[in-house]
């Protein structure tokens, strides 16, 4: 058995694999989370995308809700990415939990479901990135004795970009 499926309850909390029903709620918190990193300008996605990609015929991304009450108060978001070097490796898009539930312990609960996935799908680790300000990020993450990774600088094209450059219509 795969311990991150089944559902785990610390108090009234409860950690579980997240459904199509979450979605609006998961772009609530995804939201808010851009917010918090001064890029709420920047979400673009919206439910039927994540129902498209999450839920279709070729699902890409996957995700824990941590839901209290029936109200989902935090999230885990990843996919599987593929290393030349490494492998098989899970990659941690984001967790959010809502600033008012912040200093719970839903973080660790997410952050060590998301990791459990991780071993039990044979992955050789896990991957994600922290903002170089976001201070409470990267002290939860030294608990862990993340390593931090100075030397790789992040690189992306936006759709817009690729279009302009490949000359597409």
């Amino acid at each position: 058995m795969k311990a991150p499926v089944g559902a785990f309850f610390i108090s009234l909390l409860m950690i579980r694999k997240g459904n199509q029903k979450d979605l609006p709620r998961v772009l609530e918190l995804i939201k808010e989370l851009a917010a918090f990193e001064h890029a709420a300008q920047e979400v673009t996605n919206s439910v039927s995308r994540m129902e498209a990609d999450g839920f279709g015929p070729n699902p890409i991304y996957g995700f824990f809700v941590a839901e209290e009450e029936n109200v989902i108060q935090g999230i885990s978001l990843y996919y599987y990415r593929y290393s030349t070097w490494k492998g098989k490796r899970l990659y941690l898009e984001d967790i959010v939990v809502t600033q008012e539930h912040r200093g719970k312990g839903i973080g660790k609960m997410l952050f060590e479901n998301t990791m459990k996935l991780a071993w039990d799908e044979g992955c050789t680790g896990m991957m994600w990135q922290v903002l170089d300000w976001n201070t409470p990020a990267i002290d939860f993450y030294k608990k862990y004795h993340a390593r931090f990774d100075g030397a790789w600088i992040n690189c992306n094209l936006e759709a817009n970009q690729i279009k302009s450059i490949l000359h597409l219509d």
